[in-house]
């Protein structure tokens, strides 16, 4: 059962500057939760890999955070699907942590919990501190369009990064299920 690890905002649900910071706050993106359900029902793990700094910086709680995450795990079982397990980064960026992606600490977390590599397995991101975390276990990275995904595209393309050229770059979360599920869209958008 390959693991595919999907960063959280932007990727699966709507971002904010302001960060997401309730439950309320926190709304799937179209389509990322069926694709979620549809790769998890094809054998594939989920998990996530998400910066959550809102704690650190005490814009919300853990509380807030476990209800966020309880509204996104109902909605995939909702849909048929599970997520395997949800990683999270609580610190703010000056603190220096090496669970703070790029840094490759919730990677190294995910591989004990599930005792294997992550060399080979999708790294689903919108922005370059993913890209670049999934570098570092060896991860195929891939770029969603989605949250900061146009301006990480922009940079990439200002900017090129040589380690970053094989990037696969999808619209969404959906459309990277469709390619990796060799399905075609289910309906308009």
């Amino acid at each position: 059962m390959a693991i595919i690890v999907l960063d959280r905002d932007g990727v699966i649900n709507y971002d904010s500057d302001a960060h997401i910071k309730s439950a309320d706050e926190w709304t799937p993106l179209p389509g990322s939760i069926e694709a979620m359900a549809e790769l998890s029902r094809a054998g594939h793990q989920l998990v996530i890999a998400t910066n959550q700094s809102g704690l650190a910086l005490g814009l919300f709680d853990l509380d807030d955070l476990e209800a966020m995450h309880a509204k996104m795990r109902a909605l995939v079982e909702d849909a048929g699907g599970e997520i395997a397990a949800i990683f999270y980064c609580p610190h703010s960026p000056e603190d220096n942590c090496r669970c703070r992606k790029p840094e490759p600490g919730l990677l190294d977390a995910i591989e004990a919990e599930f005792d294997t590599s992550l060399h080979g397995c999708y790294l689903v991101g919108d922005q370059l501190k993913d890209l670049h975390t999934a570098l570092t276990k060896g991860c195929r990275p891939v770029l969603v369009r989605t949250g900061a995904g146009e301006g990480t595209l922009r940079q990439l393309l200002q900017q090129p990064d040589e380690r970053l050229a094989d990037t696969a770059v999808f619209d969404n979360l959906a459309q990277f299920a469709q390619f990796l599920l060799g399905t075609s869209p289910s309906g308009a958008q």
